[in-house]
Order: C-alpha cells, then structure tokens, then sequence
C-alpha cells in the first residue's frame, strides 16, 4: 500500500527522518554536484531531497494523485503538485534532472512511470532512481515511508532501466544504520555511512542509480500519452 505525502512528511519531520533525509542528500549531492540553471522535477515525494538545488536550480515536485501532496516547509518556496504519474502535464525533453523518491516503488505501474520519465528527460539529462534495498532492514520497516510498495534489488533496478532504453550509469547505496536506531545512537550515523559499504554491503538501506536516456533505442512503446491533466497546483 502505497503511504500518504503527509505522512511521509510527518516521517521526514522525525530524528530518523532527518538522518534519512540528509544521508540521501550527501549521496545525491556528490552524483550531481552543480545543476545551476537546470531543470529539475522530483517526482514520488522527492521535497526533502529537492532542497538540496532549489537555490540554484528551478525545482518542481510532483507527487501521483494517489499519494497526495504535502506543502513545501515554510520559508522555501517552491512549486508542487498532484498529477497523474502515467501522464505528466509537461512537455517532451522538459527537464535537465529527473529525481525519483518513494515513487518507483510505490507505483501502480513502474514501467510506465519510467516511461514518462524518459518522455520529460532531455536528451542530455540524468536521472536518478532511489527504491529501497529489498535485503536491507528499510524496506520492512512500516513505519517508514520506505517500507512500503515494492524493494528492488541493484541488479532488479539496473535491469529494469535497462529494459526501458535507459543506461545505467552509476550505482550506489546509502543508509546502513538500522531503521529502529535511537535518537541518541544517531549520532553515529556518519560511522554507519563509512563501515556499512565494507562491512555489510547487502544490508543498504536503499539502492541507487543514475542513468541517462540510451538514444539508440526507440521511445518506450506506450510511452506517449496524449491527455495530460494536472490535478492540483499550489507555489508557496
């Protein structure tokens, strides 16, 4: 079952889930470290990571119609909105940066939601998949926005990538500390980023990559849609 926005922010609000959120931005930032000017749409619930360009680049959040949406935090503005995740209400080769957080996932149709990626990616452009590791201890972890919907292994992920004319790029995962961690062990979560990869690689919690459009294939069959709607707009 795929979780509510407001309540992955409600997550996002806890000492777990700033641990989570500014572990996956020190990954994110050093996979893409200047994207002054770009364009940038994070879709699934990709706000708290988001934050990490929107001085320097124009960011916009898209959550599916079934997630919900949940306001930007005050004094950031920025723009978001609902929309329906296999018909983007964005032009063809619209942004320079596609970020996808608790969206792969919890889709309703994976596939097709990598197919509008591709469609709104620009030829050049980048993207970047985070699904929870189905070996880590994340992706059972319910009180978490990442233990719901469908954990992929890195190979199931550069797999599926693959399969839709995208090519992978990089790999890498984040987040070793266990999903029960108390606040005052948090203090040791640098300590969990630097020994998990050597330790306990299998035990990530999430998995990670970074592709880019393979132009030598053809557009993703089914990948075109012809109405797109946006359900709800709001800019803080």
């Amino acid at each position: 079952m795929a979780i509510d926005a407001r309540d992955a922010a409600g997550f996002y609000a806890t000492p777990l889930g700033r641990y989570a959120a500014a572990t996956l931005r020190r990954k994110l930032g050093r996979l893409w470290p200047r994207v002054a000017g770009l364009s940038v749409l994070g879709m699934g619930h990709a706000g708290p990571c988001l934050h990490l360009w929107r001085e320097e680049a124009r960011c916009i959040a898209v959550s599916p119609a079934y997630m919900g949406a949940a306001p930007w935090p005050a004094g950031r503005p920025g723009v978001s909105c609902l929309a329906e995740e296999e018909a983007l209400p964005f032009p063809d080769l619209s942004f320079d940066r596609i970020l996808l957080v608790h969206g792969l996932e919890q889709a309703e149709n994976a596939r097709r939601t990598l197919r509008e990626a591709w469609r709104v990616l620009k030829d050049d452009g980048r993207l970047i998949v985070v699904a929870p590791n189905r070996r880590g201890l994340w992706a059972y972890a319910e009180n978490t926005p990442f233990g719901h919907g469908q954990p992929y292994s890195e190979g199931q992920l550069a797999r599926l990538l693959g399969s839709l004319f995208f090519q992978v790029e990089t790999q890498t995962t984040a987040m070793f500390a266990p999903p029960f961690i108390s606040p005052p062990m948090l203090k040791l979560t640098r300590l969990f980023e630097a020994c998990g990869p050597l330790l306990a690689p299998q035990l990530a919690g999430l998995a990670i990559a970074e592709a880019s459009k393979a132009l030598h294939g053809a557009v993703p069959a089914g990948g075109a849609v012809s109405i797109r709607r946006v359900l709800v707009g709001d800019q803080a």
